[in-house]
């Protein structure tokens, strides 16, 4: 009966012993293991290492939006996503400096401004400048007051794109305004200092014949073609005696072209029109 108990604690000995071995070795079997795959990742590792050395990495290079442009189109681009004031905005700014006045002419500078007379006036008092900013002298200009005669205008693209208008009075005396094209604030309001009586006369002769205001005429051409009007202007129809009055308007479609048209001022008929694939 003694006896009986000894051979179980040896067994229970054993026991504890065999377990304490099999444990030890699935210890070292489970390091083994992680051991063969850190060198097998390693392994990986390394050749991909080895390949990127031999072979050139591959650039999918996407095509640029305005690749395909011409240099003005890039251009008109540039000026118009910049452009927050539109062109009926501008006019209304434009003649609301003007007592009486009448547009005449509207032209978002930097776009086409080949055939446009963008030269400065005669030196005088500077100014021009945009509210809050110092004028060429130094000395503020402030919003919307009339300047002297004479002074130069701001430079062009100094502060972003800017609308160019010329309002007229009753007796044909052409205002130029100039209107800052992101915020609509009028940075320039002057009178034209080269103007003389026959310059008047013919103006004002003009503006008697145009039944049709400029915003008429720009609503007639983005009919006939969709996208933005960048400039209005009040002219003689081509191959006449001065009896014919037409507004060109200048406007840009979503392919950056610009397309003018020649709207017949007295009863909104186009009479011309030419697209410019520059």
């Amino acid at each position: 009966m003694r006896l009986e108990p000894r051979r179980n604690n040896r067994l229970s000995l054993r026991s504890r012993n065999l377990r304490a071995t099999g444990a030890a070795a699935c210890v070292a079997a489970a390091a083994l293991l992680l051991t063969s795959c850190g060198q097998s990742s390693d392994s990986a590792t390394s050749a991909a290492t080895e390949a990127a050395k031999v072979l050139p990495q591959r650039t999918t290079a996407s095509p640029s939006a305005t690749a395909d442009l011409t240099e003005d189109q890039q251009e008109r681009k540039s000026v118009l996503d910049a452009t927050k004031v539109t062109f009926d905005d501008a006019a209304t700014t434009a003649v609301g400096e003007v007592a009486g006045g009448k547009l005449v002419d509207l032209d978002l500078e930097g776009v086409d401004d080949d055939d446009r007379d963008q030269s400065p006036s005669p030196t005088g008092s500077p100014t021009g400048s945009p509210t809050g900013s110092p004028s060429p002298t130094g000395s503020p200009s402030p919003t919307g007051s009339p300047t002297a005669t004479g002074s130069p205008s701001a430079s062009p693209g100094a502060d972003g794109p800017v609308w160019v208008a010329e309002v007229a009075e009753k007796d044909g005396t052409v205002h130029t305004v100039r209107i800052n094209a992101v915020d609509g604030k009028v940075i320039e309001a002057r009178v034209d200092a080269d103007q003389d009586a026959e310059d008047k006369k013919q103006t004002a002769d003009r503006l008697a014949q145009a039944t049709q205001t400029p915003e008429q005429a720009a609503k007639v051409a983005t009919e006939k073609k969709k996208g933005t009007v960048t400039s209005v202007s009040l002219d003689e129809a081509d191959g006449n005696d001065g009896n014919s009055v037409v507004w060109s308007v200048d406007v840009v479609g979503s392919d950056w072209k610009k397309t003018t048209f020649d709207v017949d001022a007295k009863n909104d008929t186009i009479v011309r029109e030419e697209t410019d694939n520059d």
